[in-house]
């Protein structure tokens, strides 16, 4: 069992946060009409996410059994067989398209949107991870169908500045992570993915620093946006672009200064510092928006 848990990477299932987002900052969470859809598109999201990571490590077995780190995988330590990896991936997309029978509307928007990540993500695997850029924007967009379908499956619509925020973020994280096989590459003369030898240090920390701060100019013009202050009827907002400045500065400091940006959600889980930032930001986001 613990395998098939490692197998599916169920501590990854925490991006598929992403879905709530349009809840979030809609100011719908304590909606439950909107708040059920929401739960039950993200469940459904991390069973998808979870069969395109089983046919991730099958593609990658033999690269992975060269890595340092991925060798450890279920697949490339062969604590899990190819058959049974297939199996679980046609599991996890059964279970993915069944959970969403629970979904009140829009059961059929929403499982597009899920199928369109699932067979675009399979084409990343298969062959589009090997062109650099294209891969981390691939990544980076899977994020926005996140936030699209918990938007539809929801019925709250999207404000375009959190679209923009979503996929300048995570491009921002894919960077940061690629800088890791970058530093990888120069410490071992192999690199751990076949698109790694476009990529320098030099070309990734400009681009984390474009992305970063492009990404905290649109979180501004969002809070100051007239639409935004009308719907949460509060001029306050933009105080929190503190906190989210603080969080990238820190991320940077990570990738940068710790050489520890190679898997985001493990920084997520276990960085104490980002975890009271991000905390802090919550919490000064929905006092300003249900108190304030």
């Amino acid at each position: 069992m613990k395998n098939i848990l490692k197998l599916i990477r169920l501590r990854q299932w925490v991006k598929n946060v992403f879905v709530l987002v349009p809840l979030f900052f809609g100011g719908a969470l304590m909606r439950t009409d909107a708040l059920i859809p929401g739960i039950i598109t993200f469940f459904s999201f991390c069973f998808a996410a979870s069969a395109i990571y089983c046919l991730n490590d099958v593609i990658d077995v033999e690269a992975d059994r060269r890595h340092p780190v991925k060798c450890h995988r279920p697949i490339a330590s062969g604590e899990v067989t190819i058959r049974q990896a297939y199996a679980f991936m046609t599991l996890m997309l059964v279970l993915s398209m069944a959970v969403l029978l629970l979904l009140p509307s829009h059961r059929i928007e929403v499982g597009a949107v899920i199928l369109f990540y699932f067979c675009l993500n399979v084409a990343y695997c298969m062959k589009l991870k090997e062109f650099a850029i294209l891969d981390v924007c691939i990544v980076a967009f899977g994020f926005v169908l996140r936030i699209l379908a918990g938007g539809v499956a929801s019925s709250v619509v999207l404000s375009n500045w959190i679209v923009l925020m979503t996929f300048l973020l995570t491009l921002f994280l894919s960077f940061a992570k690629r800088r890791d096989d970058v530093l990888r590459m120069e410490q071992t003369g192999i690199a751990p993915r076949k698109n790694t030898i476009r990529y320098n240090i030099s070309f990734i920390n400009q681009a984390i620093t474009i992305t970063g701060s492009v990404m905290l100019v649109c979180y501004i013009m969002y809070t100051v946006s007239p639409e935004v202050v009308q719907h949460f009827h509060t001029n306050y907002l933009y105080l929190t672009s503190a906190l989210v400045l603080v969080g990238l500065l820190r991320y940077i400091q990570i990738a940068v200064v710790d050489k520890k940006s190679g898997d985001p959600t493990k920084v997520i889980l276990k960085d104490r510092f980002t975890q009271l930032v991000v905390l802090l930001w919550v919490i000064s986001f929905l006092f300003i928006i249900y108190v304030v």
